[in-house]
C-alpha cells in the first residue's frame, strides 16, 4: 500500500495550475513586440520550425516532469510491505548436485542439464521462503557449498556460480550423500531431507550410495533422488575449469535408475525421473509438498521510502531540460 507522509507538499501544484491558467487567459503573460531581424544582407531571420519545436516541447516537458518529481519527492511517498517473520523453524533441505562433466550434455529444452537445475532449484527457493536451503556439489570429489539457511541472497549466489568438472570427472553420489548426512545430522529441524539431482550412476569415491542412505536413515534424513536427462546421443560442450580446453562433441547418455530408486526407498523417500524442464518442477515441486512443515509466523510491516530515488530522477530531468535549452537550442536566460 502507497502513503503519502507529507500530502501538503501538493498544494505547491496550486501556483504552477493557476499560472497556466491565467497565461491562458492572457491575464499574466510577457509583453510581446513585433520586430523585423535581418542580417547586412537583408534576408531576415526565420525561426526554424519543426525539428526546433519538437525539442523545444521535450525541454518544457522534462521541466514540467522535473518539478512534479520535486513536489512528489517532498510529499515523502512510502510503501508498506507486509513481511513474514517466522517464530517457529521451518524444513532442512540440502541439494546434493551433480556437477561432472555430463552435466554439460544439453537436452534440457535448450538448456544444458546442469542450467536446468540451477534454474528450477532457484525458482524453488524464492517460492519457499520457510525452509533453510543448502547445498553440496559433487563429481569425483563433494564438497559443501551451502550449509542450510534462511538467506536466500547467499544460496542463490552459490547456486548460479556452479560449473561442471570444478571437482573432477567421475561422479561419487556415496561421497557427495554422505557430506550431506554429515552437515544434517545435528540439525534441529523438525523435518530434514536430502535431494540428490544426478544424471549419473556412482563410479567414484569410496562410501557405497547405499552406506550413505543407511546413514540418512538413521539421523531421520528422507533422501529424494532425481535422475536428469534424456536417454541416447546428445550434444554436450564445456570448458575445463583447469586447463581451459573446450570439449565438443556427443554423449551417449544411459543410465540404470534402479540404484537410485533402491537408496530413496531405504530412506522412505521417493525417486523421480526427470526429461525435461518441467519435469523436473513436478519432481521438485512434488518432494516440497511432501515435505512442508507447517510454521507459525507473524506479519510485520516493512517501509520501503522514495524520496532519494525521486529527488535524482527529478535532478536528471532539469539538467537534461537544460542541456537542450542551452546547447541545442542555444537558448540564453
Amino acid at each position: 500500500m502507497i502513503d503519502f507522509m507529507n500530502p501538503v507538499a501538493f498544494l505547491f501544484f496550486i501556483p504552477v495550475l493557476l499560472l497556466f491558467l491565467l497565461r491562458k487567459a492572457k491575464i499574466f503573460s510577457s509583453p510581446a513586440f513585433p520586430a523585423i531581424l535581418s542580417d547586412w544582407g537583408g534576408s531576415a531571420f526565420k525561426w526554424k520550425g519543426g525539428f526546433f519545436k519538437f525539442i523545444s516541447a521535450i525541454k518544457t516537458a522534462l521541466f514540467l516532469a522535473g518539478y512534479v518529481l520535486v513536489v512528489l519527492a517532498f510529499s515523502d511517498p512510502v510503501i508498506h510491505h507486509d513481511q513474514k517473520v517466522y517464530v517457529s523453524r521451518g524444513n532442512d533441505v540440502l541439494f546434493v548436485l551433480d556437477v561432472s562433466p555430463s552435466m554439460a550434455a544439453r537436452d534440457m529444452d535448450g538448456l544444458t542439464r546442469l542450467e536446468a537445475a540451477k534454474q528450477v532449484i532457484r525458482f524453488l527457493a524464492e517460492q519457499n521462503t520457510g525452509a533453510s536451503f543448502g547445498l553440496v556439489q559433487t563429481a569425483t570429489e563433494a564438497a559443501l557449498s551451502v550449509p542450510p539457511t534462511t538467506d536466500r541472497k547467499t544460496f542463490i549466489e552459490h547456486i548460479d556460480t556452479m560449473t561442471v568438472g570444478t571437482l573432477g570427472e567421475g561422479t561419487a553420489i556415496g561421497t557427495g550423500l554422505s557430506t550431506a548426512v554429515y552437515h544434517l545430522a545435528s540439525s534441529k529441524a523438525p523435518e530434514k531431507c536430502i535431494i540428490l539431482i544426478t544424471d549419473g550412476e556412482n563410479n567414484a569415491g569410496s562410501i557405497h550410495p547405499e552406506t550413505a542412505a543407511s546413514l540418512a536413515f538413521e539421523y531421520g534424513i528422507k533422501l529424494y533422488t532425481v535422475g536428469l536427462g534424456t536417454r541416447g546421443n546428445v550434444p554436450l560442450q564445456y570448458t575445463d575449469p583447469v586447463t581451459g580446453k573446450v570439449f565438443n562433441g556427443y554423449l551417449e547418455s544411459d543410465f540404470d535408475p534402479a540404484p537410485l530408486q533402491k537408496i530413496a526407498l531405504m530412506t522412505d523417500g521417493r525417486y523421480f525421473s526427470a526429461e525435461t524442464v518441467a519435469g523436473l518442477s513436478a519432481a521438485l515441486n512434488n518432494i516440497s509438498n511432501r515435505e512442508k512443515v507447517v510454521q507459525t509466523y507473524y506479519l510485520k510491516t516493512v517501509d520501503e521510502y522514495f524520496y532519494d530515488k525521486i529527488l535524482i530522477a527529478a535532478a536528471i530531468a532539469f539538467a537534461l531540460a537544460w542541456i537542450l535549452s542551452r546547447i541545442v537550442l542555444k537558448e540564453v536566460f
